[in-house]
């Protein structure tokens, strides 16, 4: 039965789901985060962290949040390399608008 769990397909507009895959980024560092403007990706903060603060999500880098969103409102996929995470959701940082941001993770070796 443990093997057939895994192939179940999982909603990732459920809370459940996006509840899952923000506590398994919780605590990652990271190197830098960058965000699409006017077609060009800028980098917009360096050395920080993720982290779970009052159920939401905060993009902490350059001694500064620059990210804050409510889990349930989040959506986050990781990158196909597994370098780092996207992250699509109302910012309360910057008043509530809608922003996309890429986290790229500290690479450490295993």
């Amino acid at each position: 039965m443990g093997l057939l769990s895994r192939w179940k397909k999982k909603n990732p507009e459920s809370k459940q789901f996006r509840r899952e895959m923000a506590l398994s980024i919780n605590g990652r560092h990271i190197r830098y985060v960058t965000e699409k403007r006017n077609d060009v990706d800028e980098v917009i903060g360096r050395d920080g962290h993720l982290n779970i603060h009052e159920d939401c999500l905060l993009v902490y880098a350059s001694s500064d949040v620059i990210f804050r969103c409510p889990i349930d409102d989040l959506q986050i996929w990781e990158l196909l390399s597994k370098d780092g995470v996207v992250l699509t959701g109302p910012d309360m940082e910057h008043g509530g608008i809608e922003r996309t941001v890429i986290a790229f993770y500290v690479y450490y070796r295993k």
